[in-house]
């Protein structure tokens, strides 16, 4: 009988550790469930470069685009975007003296696709039962399509070249979204892009083809873009098993 009630006992002491290690494994899975975020970016978009304003934030034409979003924890986000804007300035806005005798513009379409991750300030948990709120701040890293622009002498003008380039950029900036309905998520933010190029407005101190000329402006400092408006995404994803019975 003693030999019984040992092998019980040892049973289980067995299906005790069997048991917390399937509800650590439970927990571990509830731990880093994932949600997703798909929906739009809606917003403005302005320039910042060597013709037309200076201003950091300015948006003057219209920015469309895509966004999904991978929450891998409360505290991050993975990011996929794309957007699509007409990048636009006129010396004549600029409220420089200097820049408004010389009176260029130019307008390039800009198709760019981005990477990233969004660092959130808060906790921000999709599974509780409060409307999480959280800012967060973002960087990553694009691949936007242009047409390079150059400086005609002949007739003092930008003009655009011939053939569209694909270039890269590092996006950075600020946003704060949270839940407004269930499964529906406002947000706006800032994003600005610092690029590899210095011909989105044609003051490249190379020279173009065909005899034309891009020398002007900052040789030191490339354009950069701003991105700024609003995001609409609707979330869906498994809920984790601890919530089952909410």
């Amino acid at each position: 009988m003693s030999n019984l009630n040992y092998y019980i006992c040892g049973l289980l002491m067995r299906m005790r550790k069997g048991t917390a290690v399937v509800f650590f494994f439970i927990g571990l899975q509830a731990g880093v469930a994932q949600i997703h975020e798909i929906g739009i970016f809606l917003g403005g978009s302005n320039f910042i470069g060597d013709v037309g304003r200076t201003n950091y934030i300015y948006p003057n034409k219209l920015a469309v685009g895509g966004i999904y979003k991978w929450n891998k924890s409360k505290r991050y986000a993975y990011r996929a975007s794309l957007t699509y804007s007409k990048l636009e300035a006129d010396d004549a806005d600029s409220g420089s003296s200097a820049r408004e005798g010389r009176g260029y513009t130019f307008s390039n379409r800009v198709l760019e696709g981005s990477l990233g991750m969004e660092f959130h300030f808060w906790e921000y948990d999709l599974h509780t039962l409060y409307k999480p709120f959280t800012p967060y701040i973002y960087g990553g890293v694009s691949a936007f399509n242009y047409r390079p622009h150059y400086l005609d002498r002949n007739i003092d003008r930008l003009i655009a070249g011939k053939d569209r380039r694909t270039s890269f950029a590092f996006p950075f900036g600020l946003g704060v979204k949270g839940e407004v309905l269930p499964n529906l998520i406002l947000g706006a933010e800032v994003i600005a892009r610092y690029t590899l190029v210095n011909d989105i407005d044609g003051s490249d101190p190379k020279k173009g083809p065909e005899g034309l000329y891009r020398e002007f402006g900052n040789f030191n400092s490339n354009d950069w873009y701003v991105f700024s408006g609003i995001t609409i995404t609707y979330t869906f994803g498994k809920r984790p098993c601890t919530y089952c019975y909410d």
